[in-house]
């Protein structure tokens, strides 16, 4: 039985290898496409693909490569909707595939992405045994493949496993940890409610002549505020002068945000404040953690008066922050509004999402403004054409609202 499933998924492969890569990629086309089409038409293909198969037919037809930053965006998809197909099998024939097939990728590089997919996906044995046989496949075990496989533990949400591979991996495999190493530890205690455990690894790195910067003590702080210890982030502010790291906007940040997340927003804004009084300036994102905070608790009028005041500053919200405002604005009944800060991020070519937009769309319709939902729709499907059929059951609505 085994050997006709291995057999049938030969033939498979065989097939594949026998078509054109356009016939995957640009099925209406026999022009052949350049690296980088090859990359953006895959991403197009898979953000809406669910067959397993199909999905690693793609991967293969584009030759992803982790050195092009869509590609790795591109693999990093393919195996999370592989993972929530529950085709875990596949993912690691298909990684192993790779592995055998393709020379280029035979290097470290690769193999520490290909460690964190596995993460991703659940699959931590694979990583652990894929980290095992770099040196049978000719690629030392370093700093990078070790973060990797740190990396992949915290993906897997096994932080025990995160904290065994830092105290025994450096000894047993001969790699010396870099600050990348003792930073990805130090989140890893913060996503598992453990903050209080960074000082002891901040103290090794400091024995290991390494200096903690910003983002040390950055994810130590958000850590804290994660947990209500906030009385341990003063204590940390200490620690970064002591070690004369600079406390400039991003920490700033990292602590607005936090507060936004404990719907502790008027803080935040008070935080805000201070620190202009200090001579410090904010930035944009400094006004958008801000903004979603307010938006969030439901003050979407100050979240508003402080979008206006941000963009008069001079400053520029980012794609987030306008999607924030929108979704918010239509949950608040105020579509007016919505339908002007869309437009707004539209003419950015920034769209919101569907669930977004059809909210909108029906908000308008019924507040009259049918005419301005109609041509939102007919927006939304010149920009993506593929999926115009979602908006069938929304236009014949509008279309029942127009003869009323």
């Amino acid at each position: 039985m085994a050997s006709k499933i291995i057999f049938r998924r030969f033939n498979s492969f065989r097939h594949f290898q026998a078509r054109p890569f356009s016939s995957v990629l640009n099925p209406d086309s026999t022009t052949p496409l350049s690296s980088k089409e090859k990359s953006r038409a895959a991403l197009s293909l898979l953000k809406t693909e669910k067959n397993p198969e199909r999905i690693i037919d793609i991967c293969r037809a584009a030759s992803l490569t982790p050195e092009s930053h869509l590609d790795r965006i591109a693999f990093s998809i393919a195996i999370s909707k592989l993972a929530d197909l529950n085709y875990l099998q596949g993912i690691h024939d298909f990684i192993e595939e790779l592995l055998k097939t393709r020379p280029d990728l035979n290097n470290e590089k690769f193999i520490s992405h290909a460690i964190i997919y596995y993460g991703q996906a659940g699959l931590l044995d694979n990583a652990f045994q894929l980290f095992d046989k770099m040196s049978q496949l000719g690629v030392a075990q370093n700093a990078k493949s070790l973060n990797a496989l740190l990396f992949s533990c915290m993906f897997a949400k096994k932080y025990n496993e995160v904290k065994r591979v830092y105290l025994e991996f450096p000894l047993k495999y001969g790699v010396t940890p870099n600050l990348d190493t003792y930073n990805t530890v130090i989140k890893s205690f913060c996503e598992s409610g453990s903050s209080s455990s960074c000082y002891l690894v901040i103290s090794e790195m400091v024995r290991k002549n390494f200096k903690p910067n910003a983002t040390t003590f950055g994810t130590l702080i958000a850590g804290f505020y994660k947990e209500e210890k906030l009385e341990e982030v003063g204590k940390v502010l200490e620690l970064m002068r002591k070690h004369e790291v600079p406390i400039g906007i991003s920490t700033y940040n990292t602590r607005i945000q936090s507060l936004c997340k404990l719907k502790k927003t008027n803080e935040a804004k008070e935080l805000l404040d201070g620190l202009m009084l200090s001579g410090m300036k904010p930035n944009s994102v400094t006004y958008c953690h801000l903004i979603h905070g307010y938006c969030k608790e439901g003050k979407l009028d100050e979240g508003k008066n402080l979008f206006h005041k941000m963009i008069n500053s001079g400053f520029k919200p980012d794609s987030d922050c306008y999607f924030t405002l929108v979704n918010y604005s239509c949950k608040n009944g105020d579509f007016e509004e919505a339908l002007k800060v869309c437009k707004q991020s539209m003419e950015k070519d920034w769209v919101p999402n569907y669930s977004t937009m059809k909210m909108l769309v029906e908000g308008l319709a019924k507040s009259s403004k049918v005419n301005e939902a109609k041509e939102l729709v007919e927006k939304m499907k010149e920009k993506f054409p593929k999926n115009a059929y979602m908006w069938i059951e929304v236009e014949e609505t509008l279309a029942k609202s127009e003869d009323i």
